[in-house]
């Protein structure tokens, strides 16, 4: 499969760029940028043509693997879907419900392949820990994630410093809670000091969760715990051995492909990623309002 990057910054370069230059099967065939300079200086390092034509790249490839911010990259989604080609996205899908849905709709009438890139959901960690709640009543779990993008290649992030922890880390949460305890119908919502953010989920069928979120903690304080709790006592997800992003890239290149060859829906398909922000959406009006808000 060919794949177009859609995007020159540093997680475009070192991930989805990188991985996509690695892999077995797959081929990176060029790079587009919204800024000229920077598109050829992507291009030129992994030794492919950058562009700022996107509809030229689109005419050369199958697929596209896109690493931009969440409002730029639902224009590109659609465009992309429109010209029947098949969707590694990055989460989150988008800032609202309504752009979510754009690109829902472009893949579906398109009948395009679509993968939401939730890294941890790629690690054969999080597959074998899955596979142990699905076999286990659960009532309920947690996640907490603590970071700090200060002095990182992400402190400068315009869209990260906006909307913080909530739409940065909060997909990767949710990508591990609702696949172990089902959809989230409610959501409650507290802040804390600088981005921090505290949700209580209520799952369909009665679970409920909790998630801590912060991009602005205390380094020494940084780190992220993942648990369920049920009648078979608690069931951590233990951190990957090699959990790097590369190779969990490659991994949802592999399945975008088989999702664009068989026509299968994936776990991770753009629905999925319509249905994180919509919980996203909820938790920000909860944070407003202070009262628990449905999912909608």
């Amino acid at each position: 499969m060919r794949f177009g990057v859609l995007g020159t910054g540093h997680w475009a370069r070192t991930v989805h760029a990188a991985a996509l230059r690695a892999h077995p099967t797959a081929e990176l065939v060029a790079v587009w940028g919204r800024d000229a300079a920077r598109a050829d200086a992507a291009g030129a390092e992994f030794d492919v043509p950058g562009s700022t034509d996107l509809a030229d790249l689109l005419d050369r490839v199958d697929a596209v693997s896109i690493a931009v911010p969440p409002d730029v990259q639902v224009p590109l989604a659609v465009q992309a879907a429109e010209a029947g080609r098949h969707l590694l996205l990055e989460k989150p899908v988008a800032l609202t419900v309504a752009d979510a849905d754009r690109v829902a709709d472009a893949v579906r009438l398109a009948g395009v392949g679509s993968v939401v890139f939730f890294a941890a959901r790629f690690h054969a960690a999080t597959s074998t820990w899955l596979a142990q709640a699905a076999r286990t009543p659960l009532a309920g779990g947690a996640v907490s994630w603590l970071g700090s993008v200060a002095g990182t290649p992400f402190g400068d992030s315009a869209w990260r410093l906006e909307h913080g922890a909530l739409w940065d880390l909060g997909p990767h949460a949710l990508s591990l809670l609702v696949p172990a305890l089902g959809p989230v119908t409610s959501v409650q919502a507290g802040g804390g000091l600088g981005d921090t953010v505290h949700l209580v989920l209520r799952h369909e069928g009665g679970a409920a969760s909790t998630v801590t979120l912060s991009l602005t903690a205390a380094p020494l304080s940084g780190g992220s715990e993942v648990w369920l709790h049920g009648e078979g006592g608690r069931l951590v997800l233990l951190p990957e051995g090699d959990d790097s992003a590369v190779g969990a890239h490659q991994v949802a290149v592999d399945e975008l492909s088989a999702a664009a060859l068989t026509g299968g829906v994936h776990p991770c398909d753009v629905g999925v990623g319509r249905e994180v922000t919509a919980v996203l959406a909820a938790a920000q009006r909860a944070l407003a309002s202070g009262c628990r808000e449905p999912v909608r």
